[in-house]
This record gives structure tokens, C-alpha cells and sequence, in this order.
């Protein structure tokens, strides 16, 4: 018993001096040598990138461990901030919408009308009062009305473009901040941005993001000649922040916010904005002409891909599916003078290459009647090229210019439309006014007979009188009968 006693001491013994120079030497010299190894690593990358660098000799402490990675600069918007939102304004949309009810039914009319006001957003565009927002933002309005600094300003609506869902606005007022502009041709994806606006009512709101896309087409523009070339950017844009700023870090205007893909109606993620290069020609078109200048091409582009290649049995072979395929072609238009066909590619426009059917329509929207432009195109294979003389929408190259009649015995301003003579600006002493004809409706028919000159109307009402019947569209598109007296 004592001798097994003593083996299992000197055995227990033998293990931990074993141990202890195991410890000692070899895993010493193990970390020695990783140490060694890494250093060696960190010098032959050091003219490459400075992601890591280790000490010479081992911290004081005893513990030799590599430094982490340095911590990447913050991005501060702060500064970008304050320019932008000192630009942005709040926009109320004021109008009278119809209802029905069973007491109107018995006890009126059969309708009644409601005060309904929408808000949005609008940037400041000249330091005397034009300011720019949607299209969608005021195409219901009767009244417009602008806050700003804590100040209400009544608004001027001073044209429209439903194709780019713009539009420009003014108020009385000078030494107001205008925006910086910026280019949304050299934007890139990746690149940060902030949204400002006022969504849900909350004013002067600041979000931030990059520039998920550009040139994207979703569909949603309700026009015979829509442009869509949209920003895409995952910067939070609700309901409110449209007709508002999308600045880039130097706080310069890149976009104007318009909409966002959502199933619920809040950010989901997607958000879009229109160019600032787009917005700029708007702008100037309707301060200047009041109407935008569109340049018509006469010929539908559609995307060039493997679908629509073997859709129009087009083969492609190895040509890239670069540029767009024209579908149709009208048949008097500057297309079909030019010598273009339905299954042409065009792959440029002067020098601007055309992969996509946006950055075709976009292309074009930067034209006027009259323009000449290099078309490139491929054709059975090989490439060629035209001049297209570009039309406006009645088929000449003049400049169309809005014609607003001012009638003092009415009242009120009126404007011939696609459906009829459109009133506005009445005063208050408007004989329209009195008669309940709504701020900017259109006047469809009188006593059942079509109006589509502003005359026709201004002639009814000076030699009319007695009971009387018109029917029109209101700013919501409603259809509206309205019953009258003359005396």
C-alpha cells in the first residue's frame, strides 16, 4: 500500500513539471512566433491599407492583441439641414367637396358641400415668392394657401403640368430663401440624400438616405405624354412631404419628392423624387409660357430586352440589349418623316446614350417645338442614324402659349380646356361667384348647349336673363349641375 502510495505522488509530480515546462518554453515561443508572423503581415499591407495596425512591441500590460478596426467618419446632415429647410414650405389645398345624404335628399337639394383641406410640401425656388411643388398637391384646390415662418401667405397658382406632376406657385412676398440647385444628372446611386418636408402635418421633418435608383418608371403619372424618370431614394417620404426637397450632403436641390410604393399608404422603403433637371425646365416653361413646352417625337419606345426582342421577332444575335425599341410609329409624325420604323433601336440622342425607356422620355422632355436631334438607331443589324425635327402636341414647331381671357363684366378669369371653359380667379363681386359657380370649375355645358370658348360664355351671361342650368367639372372632377337666376 505504501509503495503504491508513492507512485501516485511522483507520477502526480512528474505531470506538473511536465507542465510547467511545456508552458514555458514551447507556448511561449508559439505566441512569439504568431506575433511575429502578424507584424510581418501588417507591414508588407501597410502601403495598401490602413485598416490594422499592430504596435512595435507588446503593451505595457503583457497582452499583445491587434488595434480593431478604425470606426468610419460620421456623415453629418446637420448643415445641409438648415439650408434646406429654411427653403421648404407647407402648402394648404382648400376646396369645397359634394356629398350626399337621405336629409339632403328630402330636405335639399340632394347634396351638400364640405370644406376639405389637404397639406403638402413646397420648396422655395426665387427669393420673390415662386415656389415649387406636385401637381397632385394643388390640382384640387379652390383656395391655396402657403405657410411660412409662421406666416399665411394666399397663393397664386400659375400653371401646372400634370405630365411631371409639377407645379409652380407665387405669393407676394421678397428676400425669401431660395434653394441652392443642384444636378440630379450627376447625382449616383449610393449617394446620400435627405427628404424635407412635412409629413402627417409635422412640419420642417428631415430624413436621411442614399439613392437607391435612378430613371425609374413606375406608372402612376395619369397623362397622354407622362415623364417619368424617377429618383429612387429609401429616405422616409410619407403623406405630407410631397412637392418637398430632396437635398444632396451640400445641401443643394436634387429632387422634388412625389411618391412612394407602399400597400398601406405610409414609407415602406420606396420613395421617389423628381429630377431637379426635369423641375428646372417646368419651372421656366410655365413662368414664361404658361404651359410646359413638350416636344412631341411621334413614336412609342418601349424597353429592349430578351421579352420584347422575341416578342417583334427581332433577333438579336450578340448585339447587347442596349437602348429602346420603337413599338409604333404615328403615322404624320417626325418619327415616320425622319425614316424611322416600328423595331428600330435607338441607342443614342445626340450624345446622350438611351438604354431605358425614362432616360428616352427624360431626353426629350429637355426639348422644344422646333428642335433638331440626332437619332442613332440599329436597324436589321446595322447602325445608322437620322434628324428628327421635333412638334408640339398640334403638330407644328411653334411655341404654345396659354390664352387667358380676363373678363371684367364676369368677374373672373376663364381659359378654354379639353372639356369646356375653365373660371378662376373670380373676384367677389363675380356674377359666376353669386350664381355658385365654384373657384376653378369647368363650365361643360349652359342650358344644355357646349361652351368651348371663353367668349361663348362672357356673350350667355351679358344678354341672359332668367332661370338658367350649367353643367361642369369641379377641381375634384366631380361632375356638378347647378341651377341659377338672372334677373
Amino acid at each position: 500500500m505504501r509503495h503504491f502510495i508513492l507512485v501516485v505522488i511522483v507520477a502526480f509530480g512528474a505531470g506538473l513539471a511536465g507542465a510547467y515546462t511545456y508552458c514555458r518554453f514551447y507556448f511561449d515561443n508559439t505566441v512569439e512566433s504568431s506575433l511575429d508572423s502578424i507584424r510581418m503581415y501588417a507591414s508588407r499591407t501597410s502601403n495598401t491599407t490602413s485598416a490594422m495596425t499592430l504596435p512595435e512591441t507588446p503593451p505595457t500590460t503583457g497582452t499583445a492583441s491587434p488595434s480593431v478596426l478604425p470606426a468610419a467618419e460620421p456623415v453629418d446632415f446637420s448643415e445641409a439641414a438648415a439650408r434646406a429647410v429654411s427653403s421648404v414650405v407647407y402648402i394648404n389645398s382648400i376646396s369645397k367637396g359634394i356629398s350626399y345624404s337621405y336629409w339632403d335628399w328630402f330636405f335639399g337639394d340632394g347634396q351638400s358641400s364640405r370644406t376639405q383641406v389637404s397639406t403638402g410640401s413646397g420648396v422655395i425656388f426665387t427669393s420673390d415668392g415662386y415656389i415649387i411643388t406636385n401637381n397632385h398637391v394643388v390640382e384640387s384646390a379652390e383656395r391655396l394657401e402657403v405657410i411660412y415662418n409662421k406666416r399665411a401667405y394666399p397663393a397664386t397658382l400659375i400653371g401646372t403640368d400634370p405630365s411631371t406632376d409639377l407645379a409652380v406657385l407665387k405669393i407676394d412676398a421678397q428676400n425669401l430663401p431660395a434653394i441652392t440647385l443642384g444636378s440630379s444628372e450627376t447625382l449616383q446611386v449610393g449617394e446620400w440624400v435627405i427628404a424635407v418636408g412635412n409629413p402627417f402635418s409635422l412640419s420642417s421633418t428631415v430624413t436621411a438616405g442614399i439613392v437607391s435608383a435612378k430613371g425609374r418608371r413606375i406608372g402612376i403619372l395619369e397623362d397622354r405624354f407622362p415623364i417619368e424618370s424617377f429618383i429612387q431614394t429609401d429616405a422616409a417620404i410619407n403623406p405630407g412631404n410631397s412637392g418637398g426637397a430632396l437635398v444632396n450632403k451640400a445641401g443643394e436641390l436634387v429632387g422634388i419628392n412625389s411618391a412612394i410604393l407602399s400597400r398601406t399608404g405610409s414609407y415602406t422603403g420606396y420613395a421617389f423624387a423628381i429630377p431637379v433637371d426635369i423641375v428646372k425646365k417646368v419651372y421656366s416653361d410655365l413662368v414664361r409660357y404658361g404651359v410646359v413646352q413638350r416636344a412631341i417625337f411621334g413614336a412609342r419606345a418601349i424597353e429592349y430586352n430578351y421579352e420584347n426582342a422575341r416578342k417583334y421577332n427581332i433577333r438579336s444575335g450578340d448585339i447587347p440589349f442596349d437602348g429602346v425599341l420603337l413599338e409604333s410609329v404615328d403615322r404624320d409624325g417626325p418619327a415616320i418623316h425622319a425614316g424611322l420604323k416600328p423595331g428600330d433601336i435607338i441607342t443614342r440622342i445626340d450624345n446622350t446614350p438611351i438604354n431605358t425607356q425614362s432616360a428616352f422620355e427624360e431626353k426629350l422632355s429637355y426639348h422644344y417645338p422646333g428642335d433638331k436631334i440626332t437619332v442613332h438607331y440599329i436597324r436589321d443589324g446595322k447602325p445608322q442614324r437620322t434628324t428628327v425635327t421635333l412638334v408640339n402636341k398640334n403638330g407644328t414647331t411653334d411655341l404654345i402659349r396659354r390664352h387667358i381671357v380676363a373678363s371684367d363684366e364676369l368677374g373672373a378669369k376663364l381659359e378654354a380646356t379639353e372639356y369646356g371653359v375653365k373660371v378662376f380667379q373670380m373676384k367677389d363681386n363675380s356674377i359666376l361667384k353669386r350664381i355658385g359657380v365654384p373657384e376653378n370649375f369647368t363650365i361643360v355645358a349652359i342650358n344644355r348647349v357646349r361652351v368651348k370658348e371663353p367668349k361663348e360664355v362672357i356673350d350667355f351671361f351679358e344678354r341672359y336673363r332668367g332661370r338658367g342650368y350649367i353643367y361642369g367639372i369641379n377641381s375634384q372632377g366631380q361632375q356638378v349641375e347647378l341651377n341659377f337666376a338672372l334677373r
